[in-house]
C-alpha cells in the first residue's frame, strides 16, 4: 500500500517541483552578499509551505472519513475535480501572459529587490510560492488526499508526506546544494539556468498547468462515475 501511495504522489510532487518563479528566485539569492543565509532561509521555507499544506490535507481528509479501501470517494472526487478546473484557469492566464516574440519575459517585481532580502522575508516568500501559489497548492493537496485515500498507518503517512516534500522541494533544494557545495564557482551554472528558466516560463508552465489539469479532472470524473 506504501508504494501504490509513494506511486500515486509522485506525479504532483513532479507539479510542484516544476516551479519556475521560485527557482529563479532561489537562483538570484545564490548570487548576492546574503546568499547563504537568505538561499537556505528560502528553501527552508519552501519546504515548510509544501509540508504544512500537504499534511492538513491528510489530516483533513482522514479525519473526515475521506479514505477508501476500495476506491476513490465522492468527495475526494469532487475537490479533484475542482482543483483540476483551477489549474486549467491557470493554464489559461499562463498562456495568455505568454511574451510576444522578441519581447522580454516578465518577472515579478520584487525579484529586482531580492539582493535587499532579510533571512525572514526570504523564508516567508519561499513560504508563500509554495503553500499559497494555486498550482502548488494544488498539487499539495492532491497529494494529501491521495495519502489520506491509501489508508495507511500514522507512521507510514508521515513517511509518504516527507517523500511527497523532499521530491517536491527538489528543483529548489538543488541549486542549494549546488551553491554550497561550489561556492562562487557555481554562478556560470546557475545563471545558465535561471536564463532558460526565464526565456520560457510561460511555456513551460502553461503546459505544465494542461497537463496536470486533464489529469485531475480525469480523477475526478472518473471517481464520480465509478
Amino acid at each position: 500500500m506504501v508504494g501504490k501511495a509513494i506511486g500515486e504522489i509522485l506525479p504532483y510532487a513532479l507539479g510542484a517541483a516544476i516551479s519556475v518563479v521560485p527557482i529563479i528566485a532561489i537562483i538570484l539569492m545564490l548570487v548576492t552578499p546574503k546568499a547563504k543565509t537568505n538561499g537556505t532561509s528560502f528553501a527552508a521555507g519552501f519546504v515548510l509551505g509544501l509540508a504544512v499544506i500537504c499534511t492538513v490535507a491528510v489530516a483533513l481528509a482522514g479525519g473526515s472519513n475521506y479514505s477508501s479501501s476500495s476506491g476513490p470517494t465522492k468527495t475526494v472526487s469532487i475537490i479533484k475535480l475542482l482543483l483540476g478546473l483551477l489549474l486549467l484557469f491557470a493554464a489559461f492566464r499562463q498562456w495568455r501572459a505568454r511574451p510576444k516574440p522578441g519581447e522580454a519575459p516578465k518577472m515579478p517585481k520584487w525579484l529586482e529587490s531580492i539582493d535587499q532580502f532579510t533571512p525572514p522575508r526570504s523564508f516567508g516568500i519561499g513560504a508563500a510560492l509554495s503553500a499559497i501559489n494555486p498550482k502548488n497548492l494544488a498539487m499539495s493537496l492532491a497529494a494529501g488526499l491521495s495519502i489520506a485515500q491509501a489508508g495507511l498507518p500514522t507512521g507510514q503517512e508521515g513517511g509518504t508526506i516527507v517523500i511527497y516534500v523532499l521530491l517536491a522541494s527538489a528543483t529548489i533544494l538543488g541549486p542549494l546544494i549546488v551553491y554550497l557545495a561550489m561556492g562562487q564557482r557555481a554562478t556560470e551554472i546557475l545563471d545558465g539556468w535561471r536564463t532558460w528558466l526565464a526565456d520560457n516560463n510561460a511555456t513551460v508552465m502553461s503546459v505544465l498547468l494542461l497537463v496536470f489539469a486533464v489529469v485531475l479532472i480525469g480523477q475526478g470524473i472518473s471517481g464520480l462515475s465509478a
